[in-house]
């Protein structure tokens, strides 16, 4: 069973490689194989794509017809948002995991990878051990660190105007947003300051252009980012993301 369908997969006899044909209702999707030196990784022969493990091995084959035309829209998406002057990769770090945590770390680069801003921040309350857990920042750390309204001169400068792309995007501009309403006490201000820049997410486009197809939520899987949990990090990482995602089609 993969994503709540089941997957049969037949040896043919007449090869000794670890191969398999990959059948889903008698149909036949496609063959994979894995290597006879064992290095974990699943082939996608007729994709030639390696994968982590069998089950997104068969999500690949599971494409539909419309994957290739939607990765070269990525492409140009991706080409778009490099080719733009006014690219700023963000990226916020917080003081827990819920949907309130306010933020610890905020990071911004240009197009270039220039840093224009990498600030750990008081969130001035407690520091969450599971958010401490992914990116490191106690307590301590930011002691005598700025708090949010500190810094909101110089991120008002280097934000506004700006085509603003994160990674879960909705996650970002949420903390800023609720930074923002702490600050000003106005949601038409807060709103207003957010406004002021276009905010665009990154994690759709990798997630089509990665393309394991979910049968069960007939969608392409969520990919994560990856890298250390840092926001300057995070951002590095991104701006590199996007320069494979323009020219992986």
């Amino acid at each position: 069973m993969v994503d709540g369908l089941p997957v049969c997969l037949v040896r043919p006899g007449d090869t000794e490689r670890p191969t398999w044909a990959v059948y889903q209702h008698e149909r036949y999707l496609g063959t994979v194989h894995a290597r006879p030196d064992g290095d974990g990784l699943w082939y996608v022969q007729s994709a030639a794509e390696q994968c982590p493990n069998l089950d997104d091995a068969v999500r690949v084959l599971r494409r539909p017809s419309s994957w290739p035309r939607e990765r070269q829209r990525v492409a140009r998406w991706a080409r778009a948002v490099l080719a733009d002057p006014a690219l700023l990769v963000i990226d916020v770090q917080t003081a827990g995991l819920g949907p309130q945590a306010w933020a610890v770390q905020i990071a911004a680069m240009d197009g270039n990878g220039r840093t224009l801003v990498n600030e750990l921040l008081d969130p001035r309350q407690p520091i969450a051990a599971t958010a401490s857990d992914l990116h490191g920042i106690t307590r301590s750390h930011v002691a005598h660190a700025p708090c949010f309204a500190d810094l909101l001169p110089e991120l008002a400068a280097v934000v506004a105007g700006r085509r603003c792309v994160a990674y879960n995007a909705h996650f970002d501009r949420g903390v800023l947003a609720r930074e923002l309403l702490r600050h000003h006490g106005d949601v038409s201000l807060a709103r207003a300051w957010l406004d002021a820049s276009r905010w665009e997410d990154a994690i759709g486009p990798a997630t089509v252009a990665k393309g394991l197809w979910s049968a069960d939520g007939s969608r392409y899987r969520r990919q994560r980012l990856g890298g250390r949990y840092d926001a300057a990090d995070k951002c590095r990482a991104l701006l590199r993301h996007l320069h494979h995602l323009a020219w992986a089609a």
